[in-house]
């Protein structure tokens, strides 16, 4: 591999910090405010994608910024792993600039202006976490990502929210105290912290008992953001958040620097042949799928959307805590390739969510019945994305799952491979009834849900023909929703950040509002788009299409080429 000074990584993290400047001074002209937003998206991304080339032939940007203390550099570097974490934050904030326009304005929510310098600050610390070249820089910028994250944890300002808050920087901070832990012993054996592919060489040397304390210590503290159980308990609660935070942040960048950064100590810090001896894999590869199952099963009893999506991210992330634990080649290209995998097909999840909430104010999956004739769009995106979570082929998870399931028969850990098959399994069982009663019942005579009955999946009286259904709440079929979007087809006319303000009390009374359809049914939107805003639907549209694209082209679309040459410099094998 060959270093290349430049000042390129620095910069994709300057631009996203930069522009909270400029956000936050355009408070009182919101079409300004935004326009700031998608332009430092954009430069962001265009950044990032100018490295790509680069990393693909095995070249390595470098920025020094200094040092921090004796021995330790802070500085970043845009190698291959950094640069596949990297790009996908920063496409994926792009996509969610568009999504969080039609979102914040549909529901008039307050302070937007926060939401979205906050916004812009969370991902600068995802890319800094991203480009680190050390366990100290990586841990500075984990840190200010728990920081930058949290006023949109508690936007909503609720006792709920702030209870959630409370809880993320318990848990987020406790796990920055393991890594900075597991940090210390690491320099103190080997006098050295610096990423190097296929581990640290000191390390080899260290007294094994130290070294495994360190490993312990590193994956704990990753393994709070990467949601690993016990740790996860922080992720579904964080989902009071407005949803393109819970899309973006709590499905993309916040947990994925937690498995990045397990990726990071597995790959760069450790290796995996030492791994393998000190005996560390396994127990890992343990937990992953103990998580991975756990987790399936508890989604299975969420009613409200947003947390069966949430415990659906905390088995979906251990995917790749798994395929990097096996320490095979082949399942080690799954775990990273399920990196962008599960993005777009979250992200595109957790955008269908919010659609639904804003347009129609229902968040349980009781009180969806029939709700594809009047979002036949959106829920289409939710099948899709389902079916690649499920590990469907067509569908980007198929293709990282069919790795993981090869890596784990190779590496002689089929049992892992049966735990793949039955997560599978689980996965339709807790997607297929949402997109089943969307499209194939009716809101008049919901029946139970077709693979999971009561009081697993759905209400009593859905299942309880001599009960009537609970007679609705009045409540326009979305139609205030987002009329200031949609009533000069583009975004609100400018407003001062205090008329955000006005709409406050409004917002909580919606949010206290149970949904489901209006008294005489779901109204027919048809396939044209009708059912929501584009700034909403262009982007779901655009995440489910990535999404397809991986599964479909996923060399062409880059990021299995580029995982191949990362699991070649730190395992000598090529896949």
């Amino acid at each position: 591999m060959t270093d290349i000074a430049s000042l390129r990584p620095a910069l994709a993290v300057a631009i996203a910090a930069v522009a909270v400047v400029p956000i936050l001074a355009s408070g009182r002209r919101p079409n300004v405010r935004e326009g700031w937003t998608v332009l430092a998206a954009v430069s962001a991304f265009a950044v990032v994608a100018s490295m790509l080339p680069a990393a693909i032939s095995g070249t390595t940007y470098v920025t020094n910024l200094g040092t921090l203390v004796d021995g330790v550099e802070l500085s970043l570097q845009a190698d291959p792993l950094g640069i596949l974490f990297g790009t996908v934050a920063s496409l994926l904030w792009l996509i969610t600039s568009f999504y969080s326009v039609g979102y914040m304005r549909g529901l008039s929510e307050h302070a937007q202006t926060r939401y979205f310098a906050a916004f812009a600050a969370s991902v600068a610390a995802a890319i800094g976490v991203a480009f680190a070249s050390n366990l100290v820089t990586i841990f500075v910028f984990y840190e200010l990502l728990t920081v930058a994250t949290y006023p949109l944890v508690t936007h909503d300002e609720t006792a709920e929210a702030r209870a959630a808050g409370r809880k993320y920087l318990a848990y987020t901070f406790g796990g920055g105290v393991a890594v900075l832990a597991g940090t210390v012993l690491v320099a103190t054996m080997t006098g050295t912290t610096a990423f190097t592919p296929g581990g640290i060489a000191g390390l080899a040397e260290a007294d094994p008992l130290l070294a495994r304390a360190a490993f312990v210590l590193l994956v704990t503290g990753f393994g709070v953001k990467a949601a690993l159980m016990p740790l996860h308990s922080w992720l579904p609660d964080a989902m009071v958040a407005p949803t393109p935070v819970s899309g973006l942040l709590h499905a993309v960048a916040v947990v994925k620097s937690g498995v990045f950064g397990i990726a990071r100590v597995l790959l760069d810090v450790f290796g995996v042949d030492l791994t393998g001896s000190l005996g560390m894999g396994l127990p890992l590869a343990v937990v992953a799928a103990a998580t991975l199952l756990l987790a399936s099963v508890i989604a299975l009893r969420q009613d409200n959307l947003k947390r069966r999506l949430a415990y659906s991210t905390v088995s979906q992330l251990s995917y790749i805590v798994l395929g990097l634990a096996i320490l095979d080649p082949t399942a080690i290209v799954g775990g990273l390739l399920h990196i962008p995998a599960h993005a777009f097909m979250k992200l595109t999840l957790f955008f269908t969510a919010g659609a639904i909430h804003v347009e129609t104010h229902t968040d349980d999956i009781s009180e969806m019945a029939g709700i594809g004739k009047r979002m036949p769009l959106t829920m289409l995106a939710f099948g899709v994305a389902a079916a690649g979570m499920a590990g469907i082929p067509l569908v980007a998870g198929f293709v990282s799952k069919w790795y993981l399931l090869i890596g784990s028969v190779s590496a002689g850990q089929s049992v892992f491979a049966v735990v793949l098959l039955l997560s599978g399994v689980l996965n339709i069982a807790y997607f297929w009834p949402v997109f089943y009663q969307a499209f194939f019942e009716s809101e008049d005579a919901a029946d139970a849900k077709p693979l999971v009955e009561f009081p697993l999946g759905g209400e009593e009286w859905s299942i309880r023909p001599e009960k009537a259904a609970p007679e609705a709440d009045p409540v326009t079929d979305g139609s205030g929703a987002s009329s200031n979007l949609r009533s000069n087809g583009g975004p609100a006319s400018e407003a001062s950040e205090g008329d955000e303000h006005d709409h406050h009390d409004e917002h909580y009374e919606d949010h206290d509002h149970h949904g489901g359809p209006p008294a005489d049914g779901w109204e027919r939107r048809g396939w044209r788009g009708g059912e929501s805003t584009w700034f909403m639907l262009g982007p779901i549209l655009a995440a489910m299409t990535g999404a397809v694209v991986l599964g479909v082209i996923p060399r062409t679309a880059v990021f299995l080429r580029l995982i191949e040459v990362i699991v070649a410099a730190a395992t000598g094998v090529s896949v």
